[in-house]
């Protein structure tokens, strides 16, 4: 097979969640790129219908599943439909998630039912999705899962709690599933985006990337080509494993810009 075929996802499908905006469309368009059926989910159904348009567009096919995936019974719901409507399974792109009601605020303010919502939407729901589809690429002997974390799921945050926890663990989420289940053909990396503002407000927040080492925000579309190379044969290799679209923030002193502010004191 000449390499560039190796990227090829013709005849595979891929079930990505939060694919209705953002990086997931980005991830939905990439993947129609390469050839592979998408059955994309989220909450808002009209967002679905619009990426599945851009998608046709590309000579592509693409379903819309509108889902919350912090409900086992809707999870479970939507990968059975998922093989119904395209006989199968190929890769999950777990890509659902955002930030929390709670998070910015002190940790003495913050309720049970704000943590227990934060975590259950970035970490909760790739378990759930996770457990749904493996019996069915187990049973195939073959299959892809990818998680999307963050850049605060490797480094802390000024009042940032369920967040940066969740993260955190699906990192460690992901290499758990790689050793369980790489000798059943299932490969599980981790992608770990930095900056991606979607607003002009969040990219002033972000002060248009000034602290990040390329000297700029990340662009929506560069998270399609990681996704689609960590699905194909030309990462076969590759398992257990977080990398990092961050723009080298991850590698700097004072990453992204987020360091601590603190107030100075004399030494003693």
């Amino acid at each position: 097979m000449a390499t560039p075929d190796r990227f090829r996802l013709d005849g595979q499908v891929v079930l990505l969640t939060g694919a209705g905006r953002g990086l997931g469309r980005a991830m939905a368009l990439s993947y129609a790129d390469a050839g592979a059926k998408v059955a994309g989910s989220s909450r808002t159904l009209s967002q679905l219908e619009e990426t599945a348009e851009l998608v046709a567009e590309r000579g592509g096919e693409a379903i819309s599943i509108a889902t919350d995936v912090t409900d086992p019974a809707a999870v479970e719901a939507m990968v059975a439909e998922t093989i119904d409507r395209f006989g199968r399974v190929d890769i999950l792109m777990n890509n659902a998630g955002g930030g929390a009601d709670g998070d910015g605020s002190p940790l003495e303010q913050l309720t049970d039912e704000q943590w227990r919502w934060g975590i259950d939407m970035n970490l909760t729901s790739q378990m759930l999705c996770a457990r749904a589809v493996l019996p069915h690429m187990t049973e195939r002997g073959s299959g892809v899962i990818i998680n999307v974390a963050s850049g605060f799921g490797l480094r802390g945050g000024r009042d940032n709690w369920m967040y940066v926890s969740a993260k955190a663990g699906v990192v460690n989420f992901t290499r758990s599933l790689a050793v369980t289940y790489g000798p059943a053909g299932v490969r599980t990396n981790c992608i770990a985006p930095g900056i991606f503002p979607h607003t002009p407000q969040a990219l002033e927040r972000w002060r248009g990337g000034r602290y990040i080492p390329i000297g700029r925000v990340g662009l929506a579309w560069e998270m399609g080509p990681l996704a689609v190379f960590l699905s194909s044969d030309a990462a076969a290799g590759i398992s257990g494993e977080t990398i990092a679209q961050d723009g080298g923030g991850l590698a700097a002193i004072g990453p992204t810009g987020w360091a601590p502010r603190v107030r100075l004191t004399e030494p003693t």
